[in-house]
């Protein structure tokens, strides 16, 4: 079993600041996944609907030859969500993180008054 570090309030501030910080350069990661996942979702809609627009025969067939002609930027843009969806479940991991670091720092706190004397 590994030894833990003895915290005092000022490593737990440190460390809460850290966090606060990531979280602060988070937003900009989200909101960057984001609009590159709409972006890529518009490209592949508007992709689609020219190979279904220029496909032959049935309606079913040109849907599936559009679907095959488009597969490349279904690809992109369901990657480009995936990458969205992480920096989402990051930024909430943050949180929870944050709380967690509060929560010790609460504990701390409480220990060093413990043994004013």
């Amino acid at each position: 079993m590994s030894e833990q570090p003895v915290l005092n309030p000022v490593d737990v501030e440190q460390h809460i600041e850290e966090i606060r910080n990531r979280i602060a350069k988070g937003v900009s990661v989200v909101t960057a996944a984001e609009r590159e996942a709409k972006r890529l979702r518009r490209e592949f809609d508007l992709a689609f609907a020219h190979a279904y627009k220029k496909a032959e025969g049935s309606i079913p067939d040109r849907k599936y030859e559009a679907q095959i002609k488009t597969m490349g930027q279904r690809e992109a843009a369901e990657i480009a969500e995936l990458a969205f969806n992480h920096a989402e479940r990051t930024a909430w991991s943050l949180k929870d993180e944050l709380s967690a670091v509060q929560s010790i720092g609460a504990s701390v706190r409480a220990m060093y008054q413990s043994v004013r004397p």
